[in-house]
Formats: C-alpha cells, structure tokens, sequence
C-alpha cells in the first residue's frame, strides 16, 4: 500500500483528495494536517510514502515544510499542490526538495496516477506549466558554470539520461530512448543525484536545463 498524507489548511480540500485517493486499491490516506508544521511532524513520526502539500498554509507553508519533510524524512516524496499562475513559489518548492507538483484542478484519475508515480520516484509535475516553468527559471538568469562543474563527473551516458530527465520523460520513456533497461535509467538517475547533489529528479531537471543540455542536440 502507497502511504499517503495529505496537507491543506481547509478541511474540505483534505476530505476531498482524501476521498478520490481511497478509491484507489493501492493508496492509503494514513495522516492529515493543516498546516507545515504538522505535516513535517506527522511524517517524522510515522513511515509516509507520499505527501500531498498545499504551498499556502498558515503556521508554517507548504515551501517550509517540504524543506523540513526532505531532513527528517528522506524516504517522504513531496508533491506540492498548487494554483495555476504560482511559478514562482513552484521554483522554491522545486528548490526545497518538492518532488513536484500538481494543480488543484487535477481529475481524479490523473491525482491517482501521480501518486502512484511519486512513491515509483517518478516524475509528477502538471503538464500545462511544466514547460513554462522550466523556459522562466532558464531566462530569469541561470549559472551555466556552476551548473556545468556539477556535472562534470557524469559518464556521457549519464549526461544522455540527464537530458531526457529534464524534458519530463519517464523513466520508461527514457529507456525507449536510448534503447536502455528500465533498471538501467533508474541506476543511471541514482547515480546523477548522488554525483550532482540533487534532492529528486525535478531539480535534476532543472539543472539539466541550466547546464544547456536541451540545447546540445
């Protein structure tokens, strides 16, 4: 069973996420919170798969407690829920940790599914403002450099599998890509987070970006 906690200020939102999730066969909503603060405790204190985070949240923010979930929960894959038009606070949940994230208006099917990618350490980021997210974080001023030092101990293979990441491909996809195992993309992204220093595969997306990789080929 995928365990999940869900985090919103309005009790409604929970009830309602809370009730899509559980008709999944899979998916067990086993914590609920209002606000950062609780949700960061909740998963400290108990094994949690995936967590569903509001970015707007009194006491302590979505932001803030994914930055939390990331140091004491490490195993916890966060999915940020957010409005259309919040790039900018979807970059610093990025930059905290966030696994991704999801627009409040994602059918049901389509929540199910994320969080079936997201404890599959998948990626799950909303298709409608994924590129757009990613084309502002390019031109608000990124360090090519910095962002090329990081990668400069990847394999070319690692650097082929790096660039395919940060289009939003799968991992699936990936390895039909490059005529690769599932297992092999997936060894390959361990060892790119691990030598570049990414928390997740989002901000190895991004960074792919920043090094100019989706501008090689």
């Amino acid at each position: 069973m995928i365990r999940v906690l869900v985090a919103d200020d309005e009790a409604l939102m929970r009830a309602g996420i809370r009730l899509i999730l559980e008709n999944a066969e899979d998916i067990e909503v086993v914590a609920e919170a209002g606000d950062g603060r609780e949700a960061a405790a909740a998963c400290r204190a108990q094994h949690i798969d995936v967590a569903l985070l509001d970015i707007q949240m009194p006491t302590r923010d979505g932001i803030a407690a994914a930055e939390d979930i990331a140091r004491l929960s490490p195993r916890t894959c966060v999915v940020m829920l957010t409005a259309f038009g919040e790039e900018a606070s979807v970059t610093r949940a990025l930059r905290a940790g966030a696994s991704g994230f999801l627009l409040k208006d994602t059918g049901p099917t389509e929540l199910i599914r994320a969080v079936q990618l997201a404890a599959k350490g998948e990626p799950v980021l909303a298709p409608r403002i994924t590129r757009q997210l990613l084309e502002r974080h390019v031109r608000s001023g990124r360090d090519t450099e910095a962002a090329l030092r990081r990668i400069e101990e990847l394999t070319p293979a690692e650097r082929d599998v790096l660039r395919l990441l940060g289009t939003g491909l799968s991992n699936a996809e990936i390895a039909d890509q490059l005529y690769l195992s599932a297992g092999t993309v997936k060894a390959h992204i361990s060892r790119i987070l691990t030598r570049t220093g990414c928390a997740n595969r989002v901000q190895a997306a991004v960074l792919a970006h920043d090094a100019g990789l989706l501008t090689d080929r």
